[in-house]
């Protein structure tokens, strides 16, 4: 009777010696074979490194994971244009056949970073961020490096971070000229309409990504009827 009331307080699997090594090993790797840049980076304002998916896969190798994928849940509107996919990623011990740790990752058509692009043109790119999160939770965990990484920042609005403004490609620049030469826009047109779109005058080379984004998302939504009475009008 007086053995069931006994509380029992669980030991630690391995010694605190055992655990500093981990960690010092864990530390040598990523100074010695991990690069900047590719495998983590450094935000400003971030405090703590990002881990990249090159080193959630170089930390698999090392610890002898192998990865088991599996698309969880899917959204797949065709016809409004809106794509979800929910990810789990399980690393398993090539060792003994045992999971490790679990990670989930989700990724849609409407965050920040792909609002503005032609989400019928990103399906995959979308499946694979959510794969790509999923991954680096996974390892995160397994390898309890949460100390030393935190998930990717380019995936997350920070606060405070300060957005870092991407140049528009040649070909988002290449797409827009080609919608408006379909749509028949002169040349006053067309920089009327993108300072319209954008808030501001600025020549196209020196839009940002988003902005040749919206510019031709907008362009996609404009039917040519209106363009012609616009026309019209100005003549």
């Amino acid at each position: 009777m007086d053995k069931q009331k006994e509380t029992v307080v669980p030991s630690f699997a391995i010694s605190l010696e055992e655990v500093e090594e981990r960690m010092n090993l864990l530390q040598e790797f990523i100074k010695n074979h991990m690069k900047k840049g590719e495998d983590y980076g450094e935000i400003p304002g971030i405090t703590k490194p990002t881990l990249l998916k090159s080193g959630a896969e170089k930390l698999c190798d090392v610890y002898g994971f192998s990865k088991l994928v599996e698309v969880k849940n899917r959204v797949e509107d065709w016809e409004k244009g809106f794509f979800h996919y929910e990810v789990e990623v399980s690393l398993i011990n090539k060792k003994t056949g045992l999971i490790e740790a679990q990670g989930v990752g989700s990724c849609n058509s409407k965050e920040r970073k792909y609002r503005y692009q032609d989400a019928y043109t990103i399906v995959n790119t979308i499946l694979k961020m959510a794969k790509k999160r999923a991954l680096v939770d996974a390892v995160l965990s397994a390898t309890r490096s949460s100390g030393i990484f935190t998930q990717d920042v380019e995936d997350m609005e920070a606060d405070g971070a300060e957005e870092i403004e991407k140049p528009s490609t040649e070909r988002q620049r290449r797409y827009i000229l080609s919608l408006t030469k379909e749509k028949h826009f002169d040349e006053d047109q067309l920089r009327t309409f993108c300072s319209n779109v954008i808030g501001k005058d600025k020549p196209s080379k020196d839009w940002t990504s988003e902005e040749a984004s919206k510019i031709i998302e907008a362009l996609q939504n404009t039917p040519k009827s209106s363009i012609i009475v616009n026309s019209d009008k100005k003549r």
